[in-house]
């Protein structure tokens, strides 16, 4: 009989509807690797949080139908990988665990087990690992299956910054944008990416660090000389200080020196608020105000055959391994990113 492969794939989730933002916000924010505080602390404050935030987060929503669209992109994601493995010979059937709203892991892990796999494969869709997503979303799993009592052989990946697919993908996509500049403007790539506070860097998450190596491959895979690029952080949420530069500030610096940008979705695989409102709205007016002479946003890389294609070879080399680690199959971080899920 052939392999029965379950594959779970993992993202931070939205809200489905206006009334579920304040709870998705809830336990957003409950979340220690958010909020790095005792539960007796942390609960009141992200009821707190949510409760203040609810209102401006409702407004972003509402300008996308009043929900968020990811669901639906991991569920076309997880058909076109599915398509991509049987392929290649494999039975595999995917599988949705968003870390704060429908579905959750404990559904999730329920399903599987009624699906009786012989193996599992966990495939955050997260590139760049970092404590405060893949870790997160992961120890979220074990958790769940424990619950289910589900067994089964599992290997995860926990991450694929530099993955051939991924950035060929990443790379056909910013070609087709550059297809899209105007003559006699100058233009600046600008690689967004989800922010993180400073002291969760500090204390050894390799995010940063995997999100330059992203930037780094794409742009020798452009193989364009004289590039003009920076990277740049998204997403600010709270008084912490963040890494940087914001990308809004990098908006404003290319609209004082005169050029256009292309905005480049580096750590989003899939539209959602921050992509089709962060970016596409409130960045393209800022672009406007601040004298950017043109604004393109290259989209997520979704769908992309390139990018299935790495997911399924990611899955693949997944298989045989015997604990979390890249998709290159050991360590990629340098030794002093202490949280790094690889240990060896």
């Amino acid at each position: 009989m052939p392999l029965k492969l379950a594959v779970v794939l993992f993202n931070l989730g939205g809200p489905d509807a206006p009334e579920a933002v304040a709870p998705f916000l809830r336990n957003l924010f409950s979340d220690p690797a958010i909020i790095a505080l005792p539960a007796l602390l942390r609960l009141p404050l992200a009821r707190l949080i949510a409760g203040r935030r609810a209102a401006v987060a409702a407004a972003i929503y509402d300008k996308i139908g009043g929900r968020s669209p990811i669901v639906a992109e991991t569920e076309a994601q997880g058909t076109a990988l599915e398509r991509a493995l049987a392929r290649r010979g494999v039975e595999a059937k995917a599988f949705i665990a968003m870390r704060y709203w429908h579905p959750r892991a404990a559904g999730t892990a329920a399903a599987v087990k009624a699906w009786a796999p012989d193996e599992i494969v966990l495939l955050p869709l997260y590139p760049q690992f970092s404590t405060t997503t893949t870790a997160s979303s992961l120890d979220d799993w074990s958790k769940a299956i424990a619950a289910a009592r589900l067994v089964a052989p599992q290997r995860a990946a926990c991450c694929y910054p530099v993955e051939r697919g991924f950035i060929a993908a990443l790379t056909a996509l910013i070609h087709d944008a550059l297809t899209k500049r105007w003559p006699d403007v100058p233009y600046r790539l600008l690689f967004s990416a989800h922010g993180l506070p400073k002291r969760t860097v500090a204390r050894g998450d390799p995010y940063q660090w995997q999100v330059e190596q992203t930037a780094a491959a794409v742009v020798e895979a452009l193989g364009q000389n004289g590039l003009d690029w920076r990277i740049c952080y998204q997403s600010r949420v709270g008084p912490l200080e963040w890494i940087g530069p914001a990308t809004d500030a990098e908006i404003r610096r290319a609209g004082a020196d005169g050029r256009g940008v292309i905005v480049v979705p580096i750590s989003f695989v899939s539209e959602h608020s921050e992509t089709l409102v962060e970016l596409d709205i409130e960045y393209r007016h800022l672009a406007e105000r601040s004298g950017v002479p043109d604004y393109i946003r290259v989209p997520t890389v979704g769908t992309h055959a390139a990018f299935i294609t790495g997911l399924a070879d990611t899955v693949l080399a997944a298989r045989p391994l015997q604990s979390l680690c890249s998709a290159a199959g050991g360590r990629i971080c340098p030794p002093e990113f202490s949280r790094c899920a690889c240990r060896g």
